[in-house]
């Protein structure tokens, strides 16, 4: 983490809001397009980026390492997505609703930050493939694309052994190169 940003950090320890502001300017598209990516629904990634926050700033004297702030960040949006899909299944459960037709569109709704840098095809073919990877694969690989986090950060967030994200990736990207030619074809 750079100079600045661990500046940023001991400010938000102080509770100074512009500290805040800033880090969640910083933060806040890679969380979105992991939480988007992870659950496949635009409004719960909104939640989750804002509880990650939420959660951040009532928690941040459990940070021991200010530049570690970004892992710390990602691994508690990991864990809001975690909560997310329990409560998801807890009421499918309960409603006997199954779960799906979350990625469609609403009409007239801005499009997606992480899609803009795309072509809305190319980026629905992509976003398509990684859904189809197992969730500890597809975890581990939008923390290490989107996150920008190292396997040891990857490994933190988490709570696995560096190990695990490394087999995790592998597989992930051995999965995407297959999904790729199979779609191809």
């Amino acid at each position: 983490m750079s100079e600045p940003s661990q500046t940023l950090v001991q400010a938000a320890r102080h509770n100074v809001e512009s500290a805040w502001n800033s880090l969640l300017s910083e933060h806040q598209l890679a969380l979105f397009s992991y939480a988007r990516s992870l659950t496949g629904d635009r409004e719960a990634a909104f939640d989750i980026v804002q509880e990650t926050f939420s959660r951040a700033i009532a928690h941040i004297g459990g940070l021991r390492d200010d530049g570690r702030f970004a892992s710390w960040l990602f691994g508690i949006a990991h864990q809001c997505c975690v909560r997310h899909f329990r409560s998801r299944r807890r009421r499918a459960a309960l409603f006997d609703d199954a779960p799906g037709g979350e990625m469609d569109a609403i009409e007239g709704s801005e499009p997606d930050p992480s899609v803009a840098l795309l072509s809305a095809e190319r980026a629905e073919s992509l976003y398509a493939l990684i859904d189809a990877l197992p969730l500890p694969q597809r975890s581990a690989l939008l923390l290490h694309v989107l996150g920008d986090l190292s396997l040891e950060e990857i490994a933190a967030a988490a709570s696995v052994p560096v190990g695990t994200v490394k087999s995790r990736l592998h597989n992930a990207k051995r999965s995407l190169r297959g999904l790729m030619g199979r779609s191809t074809s």
